[in-house]
């Protein structure tokens, strides 16, 4: 099944949901990377929430959440824009530790203490980045507290990854519930009710429960208006012109080195793990457009 995001408001004014099945594209991130468990829970988390958060975004606005924890995982970065398409990796994608008591994979521990950072980049001159200290390295409740706290939105966040013994993702998911300003005390009442009811957003899209049918339960007793539906994938930006654009860049000597050294170049794009291989003929042709860039004459 397709993953897709719906995007609802209430219709007295008092909140904004989202709620989106990712199976397919945490499935994609995973086998991109060859994550295991802890790192596809980790990774699938952030992609989630990036969408959920993406949801708000316009045009060709890019927003980037980034997890740097001192846990073995390292760094989590991932990026998404407006048109539901997400991309991202983890530092080291192959750590396992023992599960948590209660049969979990440790996501905390993995992530480790440290700072969550969240840039909106809105086509303006300078980025927004906000930034807190991570409160559990469970990803969503650190999403939620940074919502909270840095940006005066009271929210609630709830993320899942459900990986099976041969380590596939069989379900991935999310929910992002954002108070607006004066919500009725009985609205909130019913939400808090609602939402301590709610099952793991990954168990309710493994047993084929949809974002609306998840909308719904948190939503019960609220009349909600669906705003969009739209489809959300894993989808990398890299490509062979920006890789070669990259190593002009870079410049003459660092080319010449590659030339002489290896007699090729191969790069990997850290977000997608494509691998882009630039034999003796292309380093020779990037050689030329570097020499022909350096005697264009300056505007």
């Amino acid at each position: 099944m397709q993953d897709y995001l719906v995007r609802g408001v209430s219709v007295d004014g008092s909140f904004r949901i989202f709620a989106a099945r990712t199976t397919a594209t945490v499935e994609e991130a995973r086998v991109r990377h060859n994550c295991w468990p802890v790192a596809t829970a980790a990774l699938g988390r952030t992609l989630t929430a990036g969408l959920l958060l993406g949801a708000n975004l316009k045009g060709e606005d890019i927003l980037t959440i980034r997890i740097m924890g001192d846990g073995p995982l390292g760094a989590i970065v991932v990026t998404a824009n407006a048109k539901g398409e997400v991309r991202g990796y983890v530092q080291e994608p192959q750590v396992h530790l023992p599960s948590t008591p209660a049969g979990k994979l440790p996501v905390g521990a993995a992530v480790g203490r440290g700072q969550l950072h969240i840039t909106r980049d809105l086509g303006l001159k300078d980025p927004f980045t906000g930034s807190v200290d991570l409160v559990s390295g469970e990803i969503a409740e650190d999403i939620a507290h940074y919502l909270t706290t840095s940006e005066q939105t009271p929210s609630a966040v709830a993320l899942g990854v459900l990986v099976e013994t041969d380590n596939s993702v069989v379900a991935a998911g999310g929910l992002l519930l954002q108070l607006l300003p004066e919500a009725p005390k009985d609205t909130l009442e019913k939400l808090e009710q609602n939402l301590a009811q709610l099952p793991p957003v990954s168990a309710l899209i493994h047993n084929g429960e949809t974002p609306e049918n998840i909308i719904d339960r948190v939503t019960r007793g609220i009349e909600v208006k669906i705003l969009e539906k739209k489809p959300v994938s894993f989808n990398c930006s890299c490509s062979r012109q920006r890789l070669e654009d990259l190593l002009v860049g870079i410049g003459k000597d660092e080319v010449t080195a590659m030339l002489e050294e290896q007699g090729q170049a191969e790069i990997n794009c850290h977000f997608c793990s494509e691998q882009y291989r630039f034999d003796r003929d292309d380093l020779l042709r990037i050689l030329d457009r570097i020499e022909k860039e350096k005697s264009k004459p300056e505007s």
